[in-house]
């Protein structure tokens, strides 16, 4: 019984000590919040992106382009988090994918900031879709029964996301 109960307590020892994280004086805020950031799809940097404000005026002249942008992500899908929206201003959103449904976002990833590198598009989104993202969304049968009309929007193909946060 007494080896028993030395084992025992030998073990929980070993666990805690192994899973006890001791500070370091070389951590900064600075790395705290580097560590806060994550990857998704091919590993991009932050170098040139532009604000998401910005993809009206940069569009105004193109139907299509390579981009990188910032930008605080207004809501992932719910259902796997194959997609997400980010905010353009003016009370406009768009919807942002990734390449060949290659990667995924956290579901959890509302309100943080997110840097994306890819292609945008101006296109038509069908009702049929439109359904179908406010189904992922988590929105109401009533919701989802008044979209009766497609969308002129912007739609980007995402290769590579950063999150940070």
């Amino acid at each position: 019984m007494f080896k028993k109960l030395t084992f025992l307590l030998g073990f929980s020892a070993l666990v805690w000590a192994c899973n006890s994280q001791q500070p370091t004086e070389n951590n900064t805020p600075e790395q705290a919040v580097a560590s806060a950031v994550t990857f998704y799809g091919d590993k991009i940097t932050e170098d040139g992106a532009v604000a998401a404000t910005e993809i009206p005026a940069k569009l105004q002249n193109a139907d299509s382009a390579q981009m990188k942008v910032k930008a605080k992500i207004v809501q992932a899908c719910k259902a796997k988090g194959c997609w997400m929206t980010i905010d353009l201003g003016n009370n406009k959103t768009m919807r942002v994918s990734f390449k060949d449904y290659g990667f995924f976002v956290p579901k959890d990833s509302d309100g943080k900031e997110a840097i994306f590198e890819g292609v945008i598009r101006k296109e038509k989104v069908s009702v049929e879709s439109l359904k179908h993202f406010a189904e992922d969304a988590g929105k109401s049968k009533e919701e989802i029964e008044k979209i009766t009309q497609a969308e002129d929007s912007f739609v980007f193909e995402a290769s590579g996301v950063i999150i940070k946060g």
